[in-house]
């Protein structure tokens, strides 16, 4: 269902069936995880999530972790304000 690697790829799978006997697949509620911060970045105009984690990390994809670091829902609001500091988890 997630690709490997993705932080949904260890959360439980469940089932139910509808109304029609359907089988539905679904994730059960990922909880964030606690991390060790290794560090903080202040975030400049026009920088995006992906190229902080792309020089954080050298994986663009790894932006999720920051959000988890961060506690944020949408990965764009992390870099909406330029001169926020922002927790960059020790990868």
């Amino acid at each position: 269902m997630f690709f490997k690697g993705s932080r949904y790829e260890s959360v439980e799978n469940h089932e139910i069936k509808d109304a029609d006997g359907r089988i539905i697949l679904y994730k059960k509620t990922r909880f964030t995880p606690r991390h060790r911060t290794a560090e903080a970045h202040t975030v400049r105009e026009g920088e995006r999530l992906d190229h902080i984690a792309h020089s954080h990390y050298r994986d663009p994809e790894r932006f999720w972790a920051i959000c988890d670091a961060n506690l944020a829902m949408w990965p764009d609001d992390l870099v909406a304000n330029p001169g926020r500091r922002i927790l960059i988890p020790a990868p």
